[in-house]
């Protein structure tokens, strides 16, 4: 049996500066900022849509396969 793989934002928080474009941009909620540090994105709810990385003015966001 292969191991299903479907595309999920993951955030370099050590380099986020925690402006919150991304959470403002994604279609479902699925990214809070956490306590002011960096945003946080929750893999359960992304579908890899790419809208945060495209807003991200950092750059920090990219989207990659996740197993499932």
């Amino acid at each position: 049996m292969s191991v299903q793989k479907r595309k999920k934002a993951q955030v370099e928080q050590n380099l986020c500066v925690a402006c919150g474009c991304c959470a403002k941009v994604c279609p479902i909620n699925a990214i809070n900022v956490y306590k002011g540090l960096y945003a946080a994105v929750d893999a359960n709810k992304c579908v890899g849509c790419g809208k945060c990385a495209k807003e991200c003015p950092a750059s920090v966001i990219i989207i990659k396969e996740a197993a499932l």
